[in-house]
């Protein structure tokens, strides 16, 4: 028999953890390969994790609701395969000394035993705080239990402790004490009506007795945290501009029945518009970027986010990669494939990862415009108005007469620190030009 340890897998560009939201499997259960495991949690998708042999599950290493880093090992499974795993190592077996210990020595050693058992007391999740196993190891070899550790101000996302904050709490931890101590008997002189705003204050919830106290969901959190950091990061400027897209209208009415039954999909316009978008930013590779401190980082790949709506009325942004690769045909499909794998919440890590610039389709739900918040760390993000069919002027060789048109607003929000609003209005512009420019004649 051999054991093979489940590590938790690479899930994609930048993912380094993720949160064990329930274990498909107990202890003792028998697994056969690529046969789903548990069920995890990273920023915005939920995954499961397959076992890579067939086996016996003997051990659980971490519970749900522990965050656990990409490549730690998260379950063993016994097989009766050879497979080279370091749970079946040897574990060195320490030298056993022929001197017998003294009397004190043995005291010694039951008095710290007992010591260890009175500070054993167990870490948990508390609130909406989590622990990486590897700052309640630390906490419990140091002895900081559940009350003392939940003090210690975190620097993570959402707050959270990292393994560089416990250290440093213990390296002060006499000190931070008194500090704390001190502004606890301060903290009364200052009466609630003469805070300035400037600090982060967790006021009580106020609701009658008809209102409903509603909890915000796991994916509601990170997304109002992401949208708050962005806008506290970069000089949200906006630029908008109307384009006529009259002939793309009729183009697709004239070819979206072939198209299904020869393809198997539908052609609606957001592939179109994203083969314009895809377009205007190889013109203007300077909006394809993103910043990192004092340096802009120039993308190589164009990777369009294309935001789309969850069944719970939350957003998710899948990557369109290589999007100025595809053809329209190329385009339609991934779309499609994408916004379907999106409702169904069948994205993978990967699926959300590298994107470039994204587009939002704010005309879904009957807008005419908006002003959307910039996907860091991403410099540039378009929102797509609803197609009105209104009275506009139309030019031709013949003189201007008043015709009815199908028009659309496009509003372009970006990072006015690397973006001036040259390049802003030229790209968007750049995306006005492509559209109407459109060939009525086109095949696909």
């Amino acid at each position: 028999m051999a054991k093979f340890e489940l590590k938790l897998p690479k899930m994609g560009e930048s993912v380094a953890e993720a949160t064990i939201t329930s274990w498909l499997k107990n202890v003792g259960d028998t697994i056969e390969a690529d046969e789903a495991v548990l069920e995890i949690a990273t920023d915005k998708v939920d995954s499961e994790v397959p076992s890579e042999v067939d086996g016996v599950l003997t051990e659980i290493l971490f519970n749900v609701d522990d965050v656990v880093q990409v490549g730690q090992t998260i379950a063993v499974i016994e097989t009766e395969a050879d497979v080279a795993s370091s749970a079946s190592t040897p574990v060195a077996e320490p030298v056993k000394q022929d001197v017998a210990a003294s009397p004190e020595v043995v005291q010694i050693a039951q008095t710290v035993e007992v010591a260890k058992q009175q500070v054993a007391a167990p870490v948990i999740n508390s609130g909406e705080r989590f622990y990486s196993p590897l700052v309640k190891n630390i906490a419990k070899q140091e002895g900081i239990q559940q009350a003392e550790l939940d003090t210690v101000p975190g620097t993570g996302k959402e707050g959270r402790v990292t393994k560089h904050d416990i250290l440093s709490y213990i390296e002060n931890r006499g000190s931070q004490s008194n500090v704390e101590a001190t502004k606890t008997q301060e903290a009364p002189k200052v009466a609630p009506a003469q805070s300035n705003g400037t600090a982060k204050e967790s006021a009580p919830v106020v609701a009658s007795g008809d209102d409903e106290i509603i909890e915000m969901s796991r994916m509601g959190k990170l997304i109002a945290h992401h949208m708050v950091e962005s806008v506290q990061t970069s000089a949200h400027v906006q630029s908008f501009i109307e384009a006529d897209v009259t002939k793309i209208w009729n183009w697709r009415n004239k070819v979206k029945k072939e198209f299904a039954q020869r393809e198997g999909e539908n052609l609606t316009f957001t592939p179109i518009f994203m083969e314009a978008v895809a377009k205007a930013l190889r013109d203007y590779p300077m909006m394809n970027i993103s910043v990192q401190g004092d340096k802009i980082i120039k993308k190589k790949h164009i990777n369009l986010g294309m935001a789309a709506a969850l069944g719970d009325g939350n957003l998710i942004v899948p990557v369109i990669k290589d999007a100025d690769q595809l053809n329209l045909v190329g385009m339609t499909k991934k779309v499609n494939d994408l916004a379907s794998r999106a409702r169904e919440n069948k994205l993978k890590p990967d699926d959300i990862q590298g994107g470039t610039y994204t587009v939002t389709n704010v005309g879904t739900f009957g807008s005419i415009m908006g002003t959307p918040i910039i996907n860091q760390p991403q410099v540039g993000i378009l929102a797509l108005g609803a197609i009105r069919k209104v009275p506009a002027v139309v030019e031709t060789p013949e003189g201007d007469f008043i015709g009815i048109r199908y028009r659309m607003f496009m509003s372009h929000s970006y990072d006015h620190r690397v973006v001036n609003g040259a390049l802003g209005g030229q790209f968007v512009k750049a995306v006005k030009d492509y559209l109407e420019a459109w060939d009525s004649n086109r095949e696909i």
